[in-house]
């Protein structure tokens, strides 16, 4: 290993090493994440702005996402082989995990791994990085060092987690951190055409993760779109429409308003974000669905009249989809979530008198925390008497899922774990008495 070092001296000042860029891209998206608390998402653009072609991108991603989905592992396994702990946001330490990361996961040569991680710390402390790698490399080869078989949940998470859904859901949320879900899609209609996967209800197919969607038989042709199952659930609690207004509220990126829309609603799609609305008309495009597209504040938009229904997908924690956005678990704790169960509350006040005597209100969100959920809900009927939930029943969702007792519907880690697992969600069907 001492002549790889010398051999890695030389290139750390190269900036053409190959594959550098990526890790450098990779390094900036640890980077926001670790200190900044940002998403990936949010730090994405920045991150990879010098990076042209889409596979170095998606590398610089994958990285990423895999050293915040084993960080706890991989910074033990770094511990186990310094004197002193590097600090948390050391660039060594990030050096590190996205070598070992590689090598250990994405089983990318040991050389190329050091290679590239080398130069990430130029002007530091190289000798410091190479040795703790080679130290941990020795560990793993001779089995004194391993990764554990499920990636380890940060700590506040893990405990949350643990006494407000028990110690198997913690573990199952662990087992479905592993690896990237699988691809799920939702039709237009039954007919699938020629793909084939698992059905876990109508106008659903359940893949293997991994697929090229864009090359799928049926994608240019508008038969279907990407969405985990969870999140198809509340627009199925609307069943189908039969020309009746619904608004789709917080709906980029679009999901919910095509099934709407296919269900024979007529769909409002309103969002504040006009670059994630882009991609959703793109979307309407590609499927050939009608919507009416509105980007605005909900706090300073109202609708003309009130509608048969609302949807809204209220913003929130979003770590029930902590599967595909592993950073999440590291950027959220318990300041986050009672800023977003703020932003909640103040939504359901002013939406309420949107929805039409008799009309229907479907509160959702893509989070494993009771605040944003039950709590929630609990709080806004307590304050709002001219509501009431309207109970899901089993033949709405599919074996393995059952409504809570009040009617409202949770998805957890440990559900449908056999085939695959699902986002964490929490749904409940309000209808406004007339």
């Amino acid at each position: 290993m001492g002549s790889c070092l010398r051999r890695n001296k030389n290139i750390s000042n190269d900036k053409n090493t190959p594959g550098l860029a990526s890790r450098t891209a990779a390094l900036r998206l640890l980077d926001a994440v670790c200190r900044r608390g940002e998403t990936i998402d949010q730090a994405l653009p920045v991150a990879t702005a010098k990076l042209s072609n889409p596979s170095d991108r998606s590398l610089a991603h994958n990285i990423a996402a895999n050293a915040l989905r084993w960080m706890t592992a991989l910074d033990a396994m770094i511990d186990s082989a310094t004197r002193k702990r590097l600090p948390d946001d050391a660039k060594a330490r990030m050096a590190l995990r996205i070598a070992l990361v590689q090598v250990l996961v994405l089983e990318t040569p040991q050389h190329a791994a050091i290679a590239t991680a080398l130069p990430l710390v130029h002007g530091g402390p190289r000798r410091l990085v190479h040795g703790v790698f080679s130290t941990v490399m020795r560990g793993v080869e001779s089995g004194k060092l391993a990764l554990p078989e499920y990636p380890e949940l940060p700590g506040e998470t893990l405990d949350r987690w643990t006494d407000r859904w028990g110690k198997d859901v913690a573990i199952a949320a662990s087992q479905a951190w592993a690896k990237p879900p699988p691809l799920d899609l939702s039709f237009k209609s039954d007919d699938m055409g020629e793909l084939e996967g698992e059905r876990l209800s109508s106008k659903h197919l359940r893949m293997t993760s991994g697929l090229s969607v864009t090359e799928l038989p049926g994608f240019d042709d508008g038969a279907f779109w990407v969405q985990d199952f969870a999140a198809s659930l509340p627009a199925r609690l609307l069943g189908e429409g039969e020309g009746k207004t619904v608004l789709d509220l917080c709906a980029a990126p679009g999901g919910k308003t095509m099934q709407l829309a296919a269900a024979g609603w007529n769909a409002i799609s309103v969002d504040n974000s006009e670059k994630r609305m882009e991609r959703f008309k793109d979307n309407l495009g590609r499927t050939k669905l009608d919507a009416d597209i509105v980007i605005a504040d909900l706090m300073k938009w109202q609708p003309s009249e009130p509608a048969d229904a609302i949807l809204l997908d209220a913003p929130c924690s979003a770590t029930g989809v902590f599967r595909r956005h592993p950073d999440v678990l590291h950027c959220i704790g318990s300041r986050q979530i009672a800023e977003r169960t703020e932003v909640q509350k103040a939504l359901l006040n002013r939406i309420a008198p949107w929805v039409k005597p008799g009309g229907v209100l479907v509160y959702a969100v893509c989070s494993l925390e009771p605040e944003e959920g039950e709590e929630q809900i609990e709080q806004f009927l307590e304050s709002h008497a001219e509501f009431e939930i309207i109970p899901a029943t089993d033949a709405m969702l599919p074996e393995g899922m059952s409504p809570t007792e009040n009617g409202c519907v949770r998805t957890l880690p440990n559900m449908l774990a056999r085939k695959g697992h699902v986002d964490g969600f929490f749904i409940a069907k309000l209808q406004r008495k007339g």
